[in-house]
């Protein structure tokens, strides 16, 4: 396996916007949408974007909150794994949707989707997990945020 370096420390560099960074990820998940959906949101947006840290974070995290591994590593599977709930399933697919932009189209049709199952709040927080985990991404597979060792 290829471990590679961080390229530089932009948490450091850049304190005051890390943190602002880490304060919308903490505010979603304590939120209408709730630690579970937030970090699922995460996971299937890392996956996208192919960002192996976020990755590694979002997945560690639902398990350590009593997640079943089993389903987590269905997530990339959604449409045709049996384990997720119908508000998951919208909420991945709206991801999928804003996450591909401009590649996509966030129709009113797939809009209406998403407000029969989420109030007008919990669509206002997914549009923030959805763009917080996209910034992550960017960063951490920019900067080669290096995946830490197990233990």
């Amino acid at each position: 396996m290829s471990q590679h370096s961080a390229r530089l420390p932009y948490h450091q560099l850049s304190s005051k916007a890390f943190m602002g960074l880490v304060n919308v990820s903490e505010t979603i998940k304590k939120g209408p949408l709730g630690t579970r959906l937030a970090e699922l949101v995460f996971l299937r947006v890392s996956q996208i974007n192919g960002c192996a840290y976020c990755m590694d974070m979002h997945w560690s995290a639902l398990v350590k909150d009593g997640a079943d591994p089993r389903h987590l590593n269905a997530v990339a599977g959604w449409r045709e794994a049996p384990f997720f709930s119908e508000r998951e399933r919208a909420a991945f697919r709206w991801a999928e949707i804003i996450t591909a932009t401009p590649h996509s189209d966030a129709s009113d049709e797939e809009f209406a989707k998403l407000k029969a199952l989420f109030s007008d709040a919990e669509i206002s927080d997914l549009g923030f997990a959805i763009a917080v985990i996209n910034a992550w991404n960017l960063l951490n597979a920019g900067m080669r945020a290096p995946i830490p060792q197990a233990g």
